[in-house]
């Protein structure tokens, strides 16, 4: 799991990576919060104080409707759908996640993937400096 609470990353950063997650989900289909939390937060450190604020403002904005469908257990549930204005936010985001990260791996990965890799060309690089 990736935890977002540390202080090495931009919280704005942050919080459009997670925005984007929450749009993801809402592609595949209506949900509820709770659940858009639970799958969200199998994969990254999240909780109800992230997700909520983001489905507010997104409704607000016109990227979701919401509705109140009947559940088995407890009272109705409230469920975010994704209208067709936040579907084409979402491809917008998406496109510029893809660059950025994308671009981002290019840098990463020269010299290989592997951390093997990254020893050999890091002891390689010692070496170069050692040596003059």
């Amino acid at each position: 799991m990736i935890e977002l609470g540390d202080d090495n990353m931009n919280a704005q950063f942050k919080r459009g990576i997670v925005e984007l997650c929450v749009l993801s989900e809402l592609v595949q289909e209506d949900m509820y919060g709770y659940l858009i939390i639970n799958n969200i937060s199998d994969h990254l450190d999240v909780n109800e104080n992230t997700i909520y604020p983001i489905l507010r403002r997104l409704t607000k904005e016109g990227y979701f409707t919401t509705y109140l469908k009947e559940s088995n257990i407890g009272a109705p549930r409230k469920y975010y759908k994704i209208t067709k204005i936040g579907f084409n936010y979402y491809l917008q985001l998406r496109d510029s996640w893809d660059s950025f990260i994308g671009g981002v791996y290019e840098i990463l990965n020269k010299g290989g993937k592997k951390n093997e890799e990254i020893f050999k060309r890091f002891a390689k690089r010692i070496e170069e400096i050692e040596s003059k």
